[in-house]
């Protein structure tokens, strides 16, 4: 089925317009073998879309596990196939939506070794220091992830060389909610720097009682007054059919399947579509930079803290 003729897609609640000039699929770049012409498709693209990266069985594996945390609580529906993670029909459903990957055995080798790491060190031109943090998400029916950027959440080390990886963990057609990027985004740094400058971590320091909020963030305590303790998710907006209205360029998203990589960076605007179908979507998101450049420290370790107080930092309101 061409994305054209799909049926009504949303994304947060919207629908999509899927009008040629507003919608339409993610270049291929798996033909391109030479690393020179793949770079030169990422300043051009601001992702890079690869079919059949990995071994599609490889993939499986990892989605097999994923798959079994999930019927072990109870939340798949009896006398179908597990594979197909389809959630049982009386709504009976223990939560189970965002994790580490830090319990499946296949993860970790799909994503930090072979052919990946041998891809990102080719890519930089030399050593990968991967991201500890893997963000393993399992979608149940219901809006996808709103537009937004990854510098606002990991952009304390290199801006320019960080890239994401997503990759879904099974096939996912467009009505059970893949990833799309938003054409020409990556270029739009001058319209979007206010955004593109913000830390979801950071908090005021020029206000009243600046040092008691700061020593209550070391003891993991938030003192912030209460309009500022409604915490900014790092969205870019809410709403993206008038966010592409306002931008320019099209949604752009394909059918995707097991072994297919996608892969972007920083600051190109991504969202995801709504999951319509009966089924949970899988993916993962992974990070990649050059060895040699400083690093997020809120990414790395043996237990990476990600969002934590510890983290919080500073800023001129």
């Amino acid at each position: 089925m061409s994305l054209i003729q799909s049926p009504a897609l949303y994304s947060g609640g919207q629908r999509l317009n899927i009008s040629e000039h507003a919608f339409g699929e993610l270049r291929e770049s798996s033909h391109l073998s030479d690393i020179e012409k793949l770079r030169i498709r990422l300043a051009e693209d601001g992702y890079l879309f690869m079919r059949g990266f990995f071994r599609r069985e490889d993939v499986l594996e990892v989605r097999r596990e994923v798959v079994k945390q999930i019927a072990a609580l109870g939340n798949l529906e009896p006398g179908t196939d597990p594979m197909d993670a389809i959630l049982r029909k009386d709504g009976q459903i223990q939560p189970f939506g965002y994790g580490w990957g830090l319990d499946n055995p296949a993860m970790r080798p799909l994503l930090f070794s072979g052919r990946i790491i041998d891809f990102y060190r080719e890519f930089f031109g030399e050593a990968v220091r991967p991201f500890d943090k893997i963000l393993q998400r399992v979608i149940g029916p219901g809006k996808g992830t709103p537009p937004h950027c990854d510098v606002v959440y990991m952009g304390r080390g290199t801006r320019d060389k960080l890239m994401t990886a997503w990759t879904p963990i099974g096939d996912v057609p467009m009505h059970v909610g893949g990833l799309m990027i938003l054409e020409g985004s990556h270029r739009q740094q001058g319209r979007l720097a206010t955004y593109l400058d913000r830390d979801v971590d950071a908090y005021c320091q020029n206000v009243p009682e600046a040092d008691k909020i700061e020593e209550g963030f070391r003891q993991g305590v938030d003192l912030r007054p209460k309009e500022e303790r409604a915490r900014w998710t790092g969205n870019l907006s809410k709403n993206p059919v008038s966010l592409r209205e306002k931008l320019g360029g099209r949604w752009l998203t394909t059918e995707f399947e097991a072994g297919d990589l996608l892969t972007f960076t920083i600051q190109t605007v991504h969202a995801s579509l709504d999951n319509q179908s009966d089924r949970y979507r899988m993916s993962i998101d992974t990070r990649y930079q050059p060895a040699s450049l400083p690093v997020d420290e809120r990414w790395v370790g043996d237990m990476p803290a990600s969002h934590t107080y510890a983290f919080h930092r500073g800023r001129i309101c």
